[in-house]
């Protein structure tokens, strides 16, 4: 890992309080890593009985919606403007539900069940393919072993238990 400033390679230093942090020798400073931050939403009609689901990237499995924030954006208006964007659904309320850390693309997720005003979908050039499913055909449909999966089962469960 290298300094974002100088260039100069990092060295992992105690930071007090801190732990092992990248240190910059050159610029004297520490260096935290960084990250990206994402939203993805469980998309659900306004009588809370449908789920969308979407196809993206060639791959034919169904995900649920998601977009990256912007700078200077919280994650509720990524949420409404990535709904907006790729799908043309205006949002209605939004639950928070759960951040997990994907490693894969170094990213932080925030998980919202989005509900949504209509169901007249309109995809940009992000989505493949889309479909609304019950409540439990989602949980067949969704990207088995996906982080899409994890989200959806936890929005799930809370159907089950009626809080949604």
């Amino acid at each position: 890992m290298y300094c974002e400033v100088c260039g100069t390679k990092l060295e992992e230093q105690d930071l007090e309080h801190e732990g092992i942090v990248p240190y910059c020798p050159c610029c004297k400073v520490f260096r935290f890593k960084k990250f990206n931050v994402a939203v993805s939403m469980v998309v659900v009609n306004s009588e809370k009985n449908q789920v969308l689901l979407i196809e993206q990237y060639g791959k034919k499995r169904y995900i649920l919606v998601a977009g990256y924030v912007n700078c200077g954006e919280s994650a509720e208006e990524a949420c409404r403007r990535e709904l907006a964007e790729e799908v043309s659904l205006k949002v209605q309320s939004l639950i928070f539900q759960k951040t997990k850390y994907f490693e894969k693309t170094n990213t932080l997720m925030i998980n919202y069940i989005a509900i949504v005003e209509n169901e007249e979908v309109t995809p940009n050039h992000e989505v493949d393919d889309y479909a609304w499913f019950s409540i439990e055909d989602g949980k067949t449909h969704i990207a088995k072993g996906s982080l899409a999966e994890e989200f959806y089962l936890m929005f799930y469960e809370k159907v089950m238990r009626h809080e949604i």
